[in-house]
């Protein structure tokens, strides 16, 4: 019931249905609601398909219907029975073949304009995972492999990034495209704990993955020290991440550039925060500690534009989970010890909860 009243109110709202003071109103909570943002955007692109297809119906009608008026009158046509009616429908026919030459040579156009912005924005958005190169481990593992035929060569990580706890129990989440085509995953943090994971979820539309840890010998995180944060972060909030740009975890810090990601995202924020291969999955924090995003990938030829998921869409992520998966709720942390901390101490009991994910392919 709930679902419909908020349907209702969109359609209201986009059909200005609203009294002025209502629609402010409205207005001014889209600002706030991320979630009722997207669904008003969904909303208005649903409609707009509708309008074009009723459009394109009911010009198909009504060739439909001239061409029955033909063949009913070939039958008993005489040169003058086609003049009358040439005359009667020659505007109509004229508009209609116009309006399928245009169809067809603009839906060519649409496709061609199409295409630039995907390859520009390919070319300009960068997926924040790296190939794990470690040559001296494999000229190791190389010569091992010809002093001793016959134990198999050790598989080499082919790519990485970070991933980082969402509960005590055992669940991670990191960015979809760090973990794409993997046949096994681990995850290290930095004291060396080391674990075998497996993705129980993915939703590739906003670029986040859950893992779970799959080892009998662990026992838990036990309490995260951080919060999930449900509502919109303000513009030039510090915020900071850990990851694993190298086999090192690294610290960085900026501040929040924007409410909206890559080319307009309104599910990601822009952060000034120099980035690079391996960040992509971290966890971005703001000054209280906070978890309010999941980073994913910087812009091309802009030092310091990079972007995070917001934590609002792994949080809608999480409480959408398909029955299917067959998961047990999961525990999020309720309590944040990283308040009123200084930094040093923040990232003293953050870094046991961040991983480097390892692929192998």
């Amino acid at each position: 019931m709930l679902e419909y009243r908020a349907y209702e109110q969109i359609e209201r709202y986009l059909n200005g249905e609203m009294a002025v003071e209502e629609q402010q109103a409205f207005e001014a909570l889209l600002r706030t609601d991320v979630r009722l943002s997207e669904q008003v955007r969904e909303h208005k692109q649903l409609l707009d398909s509708m309008q074009q297809y009723g459009q394109r119906q009911a010009l198909k009608q009504k060739l439909q219907n001239i061409h029955s008026e033909m063949e009913a009158e070939t039958m008993e046509a005489s040169p003058n029975t086609w003049r009358v009616f040439w005359n009667r429908h020659m505007q109509t026919v004229a508009v209609a073949a116009s309006v399928s030459l245009l169809s067809v040579f603009g839906t060519l156009w649409s496709v061609q304009q199409l295409k630039a912005p995907v390859q520009q924005q390919t070319a300009r958005y960068v997926e924040l995972r790296r190939e794990v190169e470690r040559l001296k481990k494999t000229q190791t593992a190389i010569m091992n492999g010809i002093n001793d035929a016959s134990k198999p060569a050790p598989r080499a990580a082919a790519f990485s990034g970070t991933g980082f706890a969402i509960s005590a129990d055992g669940y991670l989440v990191t960015s979809s495209h760090v973990v794409e085509g993997a046949d096994s995953i681990m995850i290290e943090n930095k004291a060396g704990l080391k674990y075998k994971v497996s993705e129980v979820y993915r939703d590739e539309i906003h670029d986040l993955s859950i893992l779970k840890i799959a080892d009998s010998t662990f026992g838990g995180f036990g309490k995260l020290p951080y919060t999930f944060k449900t509502n919109e972060s303000e513009l030039g909030e510090k915020v900071f991440t850990l990851g694993y740009p190298r086999e090192d975890i690294v610290f960085g810090e900026g501040s929040l550039s924007s409410g909206s990601g890559f080319e307009g995202d309104t599910t990601s924020y822009q952060i000034s925060i120099p980035l690079n291969p391996g960040n992509s999955g971290g966890p971005l924090l703001d000054d209280k500690g906070n978890l309010i995003g999941v980073i994913s990938g910087k812009q091309a030829g802009q030092e310091g534009a990079a972007f995070a998921v917001k934590s609002a869409y792994l949080l809608q992520m999480i409480n959408e989970l398909p029955a299917s998966t067959t998961m047990a709720p999961m525990v999020l942390p309720k309590y944040n010890s990283l308040l009123g901390n200084p930094r040093p101490q923040q990232l003293k009991k953050l870094k046991d909860y961040v991983f480097v994910v390892k692929v192998y392919n």
